[in-house]
């Protein structure tokens, strides 16, 4: 069976973020086994400068370099990536998994993940070119893996 590790910065504090978290991992224990770390967050000051950010965005990549699991493709949530249909993301990850046991989605803090991080994974991917609150691209991440697996087994999904 597929491993797929989410890490991301920050922990869920809302209620029904959590409820929605929690359905999507229960839908998905039929597929793969899912595993979510959960690493804290730095705290970012008011008054905040170029080297502030830099070094709030080392520590916190760090811990999620950490974290991954030898051998993982690793997938990175950043404005810079690729963005999928859902039809295109289902057909990756069916291409991926082919070859990779492993796979391992990255969800930096607010300030993004690092040029070293970015650099160490096998590809970024992209939701939106909006700015969403990183606990519900969790969900959304989470809702897209589901999908593509119901896409992948030929499964009927909400359209």
């Amino acid at each position: 069976m597929l491993n797929i590790n989410i890490l991301c910065i920050g922990k869920i504090k809302e209620k029904y973020l959590k409820d929605a978290i929690d359905e999507y991992s229960k839908r998905l224990s039929k597929y793969c086994k899912l595993s979510i770390i959960e690493l804290p967050d730095e705290k970012i000051p008011n008054k905040i400068n170029d080297n502030i950010t830099n070094e709030i965005k080392t520590k916190e990549c760090s811990m999620l370099l950490n974290n991954i699991k030898k051998d993982s493709y690793i997938f990175c949530l950043d404005l810079s990536g690729k963005e999928f249909s859902s039809e295109e993301f289902s057909q990756e990850l069916q291409k991926i998994s082919m070859e990779n046991s492993s796979l391992t989605f990255i969800i930096g803090g607010s300030l993004g993940l690092t040029k070293d991080l970015l650099l160490k994974s096998n590809q970024k991917i992209c939701f939106s070119k909006m700015t969403f609150p990183h606990q519900l691209i969790r969900v959304f991440l989470l809702e897209q893996i589901f999908r593509a697996f119901k896409i992948s087994n030929g499964e009927t999904y909400h359209r």
